[in-house]
């Protein structure tokens, strides 16, 4: 989808390119695009504020002062937490960079604003009791429909370390091919449009194998249209992230688990899982999809946690 802008705002016309150029040459996603519009958006209606025409009149002090009011806020936003205020600024350099490669500006104002560092968060996993515990609050002894498409949401964000947007976008047909060829593996359809094979469990193939024969044809049946997706909601459409998310809330609180759950606590749990197994770290990135291995690095920090809390509470000398 191409993106507008009113022809009256040459600023608005100047995001409306950067952002088509986001969508259309570097192959960003629809999400993706959406979160630079909304940072963006707030730059630009800063800059036009301050009275300034065009990027070229843009000065480091202005995106400095930019830089330092997301944290600090202002009577239009609140205060932003260092992870949104540093993704706004990224946001605003690669805006920058593409009107100094478009001869819209000589200079770039921004390349000395760096963004604020975030405080090291690790990521929060799940124990493997944990998880077996969320599958079978799915898994009763009749269960619904609904109730098998649970459990193959779940098997499949666990057993694959796939995003929720990954698995939700997958189609009938994908799961077709992975489960006919076991040596393929699974494809998935990552940020960027990167695709990756991942290998596909029994206990994912079990748990998808029983809701296309046992589930998904009495949910599919009550849409207005078919579908191809593989995992439905209740009208029969394609599952949202939304829906996703209020399903994996819903199966915690019925497993009885008090901690924090989401979808991609499910991959957390997957990459520590693997690491503390004895996989090789390059192999987790390959599986995760991350473009460099420092990504993947901040998990190994999750497993030494891990293995100093064994240390402390085995062990007769630790204390």
């Amino acid at each position: 989808m191409t993106v507008t802008s009113r022809p009256d705002d040459p600023w608005a016309r100047r995001l409306a390119t950067y952002l088509n150029h986001l969508r259309v040459e570097r192959g960003l996603s629809a999400h993706t695009v959406a979160a630079y519009r909304r940072d963006l958006t707030r730059y630009i209606a800063t800059l036009a504020s301050s009275g300034l025409g065009s990027p070229d009149q843009v000065t480091p002090g202005h995106v400095q002062t930019f830089a330092s009011s997301l944290r600090a806020g202002d009577a239009d936003h609140a205060p932003l937490a260092a992870a949104s205020a540093a993704r706004t600024v990224v946001a605003v350099r690669g805006l920058h960079k593409f009107w100094l490669a478009e001869g819209l500006a000589a200079t770039d104002p921004s390349v000395e604003v760096s963004p604020p560092q975030p405080g090291r968060r690790l990521p929060k996993a799940l124990t493997v009791d944990q998880v077996t515990a969320l599958v079978a609050a799915a898994a009763g002894p009749e269960p619904t429909p609904a109730d098998l498409c649970d459990a193959a949401l779940v098997e499949l964000l666990y057993g694959t370390g796939a995003r929720i947007s990954e698995v939700i976008d997958l189609d009938v047909d994908d799961l077709t091919r992975a489960m006919a060829d076991t040596d393929s593996g699974l494809r998935l359809v990552g940020k960027g449009d990167k695709e990756r094979l991942v290998p596909l469990g029994s206990y994912a193939r079990k748990a998808v194998d029983a809701w296309l024969v046992r589930g998904r044809p009495a949910l599919a049946g009550k849409a207005a249209r078919a579908t191809p997706a593989l995992l439905l909601n209740s009208r029969g459409t394609r599952l949202s992230r939304q829906s996703a998310f209020n399903r994996i809330q819903a199966l915690a609180s019925k497993a009885g688990l008090s901690v924090e759950i989401s979808p991609h606590t499910l991959r957390h749990s997957y990459a520590t899982h693997l690491l503390d197994g004895g996989a090789d770290v390059r192999v987790v990135q390959e599986l995760l999809g991350h473009s460099s291995v420092s990504t993947t690095q901040i998990y190994t920090l999750v497993t030494v946690d891990h293995l100093r809390e064994v240390y402390l509470t085995a062990h007769p000398r630790a204390r």
